[in-house]
């Protein structure tokens, strides 16, 4: 097995530990991100779904009216995506990898560089993988977005038709007793079940196949995410090895825990940098109809931005960011930490098997 597909194989594996851990604040934080509230003065400010912004009080929520099934919703497509999307990546990106360190070590012989990879490189190089990687994997987050928000979006379409029904009362001489019992019956309505087939006929139905390529522009540029997050990375451990190599008394190996937190600084600087693209991305991917009043409906991207501003303002851009910052860096961490064990793991078996076939070969 190939360093690359090595790496390939333990990111996916990583990835699938960290999401599974971190899943419950994802799917809060999407109902977060594709929540519309407009800027004071502009509307009446929709109700939030669960009378709170507090991510802890959300969790609670979703548990009371959907159970424990309605944080994990879209749960085996994430997975699915997830291992997907780090296998793919850790792949491309130990391939390019491999060939800037080669780049470098052949202009060292040639007498320029010292034969390490710079800061841009490792940019470059992350930047390629995560393109191949989105553009490879974006349907499967598409469906993913679509069954996090589901419920919040058929409680949005519940809400608008009382809103017909008590402007149709007031319109008319509609008897109480019996706008009472429209409502109650609207009341009494429960999401429809929904699965990732009925998700992938849904967005097939609404926008054709080019409709598993929605947010494919914000989530392009969002490749600066893992570049960022990688160039930290990378940056700070190779910072960290070489203090380790010139300490002649204390360990010069890195340990789990201090990955851990590497990987945790290098997520933050990342998802901070590029949070509102990540916001304008879940908008887009989301049921639209999320979104209630048609001038918060979105045909793209520039027209979401558009909107953001002019009915959210650029608070509208950071929702959700504390639940996000939480999630991701502590899945980063984790994916980090399983992901460079399992690489120990793999390098010791291949120690032992190369030494046991020297072995057998004398």
């Amino acid at each position: 097995m190939s360093n690359a597909v090595a790496n390939g194989v333990a990111g996916a594996g990583g990835g699938i530990i960290a999401q599974i851990i971190t899943y419950p604040l994802q799917t809060v934080n999407t109902r977060q991100q594709t929540e519309r509230s407009a800027k004071k003065g502009l509307a009446k400010q929709p109700s939030n779904s669960s009378g709170s912004n507090n991510t802890l009080v959300q969790i609670l929520h979703v548990i009371r009216t959907e159970g424990w099934g309605g944080l994990y919703s879209g749960l085996k497509p994430s997975l699915l995506g997830t291992a997907a999307s780090q296998g793919i990546y850790y792949y491309f990106y130990q391939v390019f990898k491999n060939k800037a360190e080669a780049v470098a070590a052949a202009r060292r012989d040639k007498g320029h560089g010292d034969g390490t990879v710079g800061m841009i490189s490792w940019l470059v190089v992350a930047a390629i993988a995560g393109s191949l990687n989105v553009l490879l994997t974006n349907p499967i987050w598409v469906l993913v977005t679509r069954m996090q928000t589901h419920t919040q979006a058929e409680r949005k379409i519940l809400e608008e038709r009382k809103e017909d029904l008590l402007r149709e009362a007031s319109e008319s001489s509609l008897r109480n007793s019996t706008l009472q019992d429209k409502l109650a019956e609207l009341d009494s309505l429960k999401p429809r079940p929904y699965g990732t087939l009925h998700a992938v006929r849904e967005v097939f139905s609404e926008a054709g196949i080019t409709g598993f390529w929605k947010g494919i522009i914000p989530t392009l540029i969002m490749v600066c995410n893992p570049s960022i997050q990688f160039m930290i990375y990378e940056t700070s451990l190779k910072h960290l090895r070489a203090k380790r190599a010139a300490n002649k008394w204390g360990s010069k190996r890195v340990t789990a825990l201090e990955v851990f937190f590497l990987g945790a600084l290098a997520k933050l600087g990342a998802t901070v940098t590029t949070y509102p693209l990540l916001v304008v991305k879940s908008r887009l991917q989301a049921k639209q109809e999320i979104g209630g009043n048609i001038t918060l409906r979105y045909s793209g991207t520039l027209d979401a931005i558009v909107k953001m501003i002019r009915h959210e303002g650029l608070p509208g851009f950071y929702k959700g960011m504390s639940t996000k910052i939480v999630q991701s860096v502590f899945a980063a961490s984790v994916l980090f930490m399983v992901k460079e064990e399992i690489i120990k793991a793999y390098m010791l078996l291949e120690h032992k098997h190369r030494k046991l076939r020297l072995n057998f070969q004398k």
